[in-house]
């Protein structure tokens, strides 16, 4: 029997070409990011941060779903096109979304957020509606737009401990709009089936990586906070306190609202 299911798993193998694989796997990688995301999503459960996390796992959910679609079925270019400009204004979600994490309009953001990724999105709307089997058409300023964004996000934390983190996550979010960049054809460009794998796989090292690392640093600070691990007296011990959370904060929403709580404090 298992002989059987063995012959039967090479035959159906067999009928896949290599773009069909290196999507099935880029498929399994951003399954697996979407479990990363829901997973710090939790992990930072009660903070402004879930909804980035939840727009982080929305997009690669998305992608997932796209790029599994082409194992089984023959995309013509313009549907290619159609899910990547999608799958770009999804993707730049999570840093806007950081960029309002201040209660309490962190909620009301969120519709802010949204309706950029529907703007973002319009060119893909309008190939379905207007100009059925048609390329979208993303505008210059767009185009401009998606690697500032990324840019923003990669410096936000590139000051942190998640450095090594972001600094994957953002080559990678580079890889997967590259066919939307300034000075790219979006017809040669959208049939990327390796720079895909190469752009989820640097996403789910990055995602793993900052989870370890936020676990890591939450089981420490449980210690430090409620255990009783030994803190200098005085005025020392306040310190160590108040940069315990200090450095929580910085590492859940970045450089940027940090420098601004602290402007606040000084």
């Amino acid at each position: 029997m298992l002989i059987e299911l063995f012959s039967s798993f090479v035959q159906f193998d067999s009928f896949l070409d290599r773009g069909q694989i290196l999507a099935a796997i880029t498929s399994g990688l951003a399954i697996i990011f979407v479990i990363l995301s829901c997973c710090a999503a939790w992990f930072v459960r009660g903070s402004t941060a879930v909804p980035a996390a939840l727009w982080s796992a929305a997009a690669a959910l998305f992608f997932a779903l796209t790029t599994l679609q082409q194992t089984t079925e023959n995309l013509d270019i313009a549907t290619l096109g159609i899910h990547r400009v999608v799958i770009a204004a999804l993707s730049v979600c999570p840093v806007m979304s950081l960029l309002g994490a201040k209660r309490p309009q962190h909620g009301v953001w969120q519709f802010i957020v949204g309706a950029l990724a529907a703007v973002l999105a319009l060119p893909a709307a309008s190939a379905v509606l207007i100009r059925p089997g048609g390329l979208p058409d993303l505008h210059i300023l767009g185009r401009f737009f998606l690697p500032i964004l990324v840019l923003v996000g990669w410096i936000n934390f590139v000051g942190t401990r998640r450095a090594v983190a972001a600094t994957l996550i953002a080559l990678g979010h580079v890889g997967l709009i590259w066919p939307l960049l300034p000075g790219v054809q979006l017809e040669a460009a959208v049939l990327q089936a390796t720079r895909d794998l190469a752009a989820i796989s640097c996403m789910t090292v990055g995602g793993f990586l900052a989870l370890a690392q936020a676990v890591f640093a939450g089981s420490r600070r449980q210690s430090v906070l409620a255990n009783g691990v030994q803190l200098p007296p005085g005025d020392a011990e306040f310190v160590c306190h108040v940069n315990t959370c200090f450095f929580a904060l910085r590492e859940t929403l970045g450089a940027a609202w940090t420098l601004r709580l602290a402007e606040r404090l000084i």
